[in-house]
């Protein structure tokens, strides 16, 4: 089985798919720290050929509370919501699957999910794999491995694959700094890297922009060539 543990990422960018679609189990690790300047609230999506950050407005954000500690700005949300669905609605109008793609996110932004960013995000990632029908286990650090919060960072993941009974733990390359194989090995465990290929398709008339959040690439590909594009990876010692 293998296994993934992740942040949660707001409409990430197509990369963090191929881990999801890599994956037989996924948990969502949203009882770590929040990443000032990182990508769990915010993208960017392509507005008139040109990148455009979008980022949910937060309250008192810091790299010393857990994500799911990370509350959202109630007083200024429903301004920022509006706002940004407006954008989006500008910027992807004409595009082929603008209507489905647009309620996708109109259900994430609901307001059921006014409350940390770690419960947002999430959402938007079961959203988009529920739209894309990938058969994906997920899990959630804060509810399923609470006994094991405190462990080191290495052995908190071994742990979580143990319990779960995954043989294979993949990360993202950024994690060749931190982790090492052996150390996974001596608890049955192969640690793998994600590789993930080039994607591109067509935006309009516009020269290409890559890694842009999620949203666009359902804005402009069919469930089926999303993915296509979902299975442009491999995994890499």
């Amino acid at each position: 089985m293998n296994l993934v543990v992740m942040q949660p990422y707001l409409f990430p960018y197509i990369g963090y798919f191929h881990l999801v679609t890599a994956a037989d189990t996924f948990v969502i690790y949203d009882d770590v720290s929040f990443i000032k300047g990182g990508w769990i609230h915010r993208n960017r999506i392509l507005v008139s050929g040109t990148e455009h950050l979008f980022s949910v407005p937060l309250k008192k954000a810091s790299s010393f509370v857990p994500i799911n500690e990370t509350m959202i700005n109630i007083e200024h949300f429903e301004t920022w919501r509006q706002k940004f669905l407006k954008t989006v609605e500008q910027a992807y109008a004409k595009a082929p699957y603008f209507d489905p793609v647009f309620q996708l996110i109109t259900n994430v932004l609901a307001s059921e999910n006014l409350n940390d960013i770690g419960t947002m995000a999430t959402a938007s990632l079961k959203e988009v794999a529920s739209y894309l029908n990938l058969d994906i286990n997920w899990k959630q650090s804060s509810i399923d491995f609470t006994h094991n919060k405190d462990a080191e960072r290495t052995e908190r993941l071994i742990s979580i694959a143990n319990v779960l009974g995954a043989k294979t733990y993949i990360n993202s390359p950024g994690g060749r700094s931190l982790y090492k194989q052996a150390d996974f090995a001596q608890h049955d465990v192969s640690l793998k890297f994600i590789d993930s290929s080039t994607v591109s398709y067509k935006q309009f008339d516009n020269d290409f922009t890559p890694n842009l959040s999620i949203i666009d690439v359902l804005m402009f590909n069919s469930k089926e060539e999303t993915r296509a594009h979902l299975n442009k990876y491999k995994l890499v010692d």
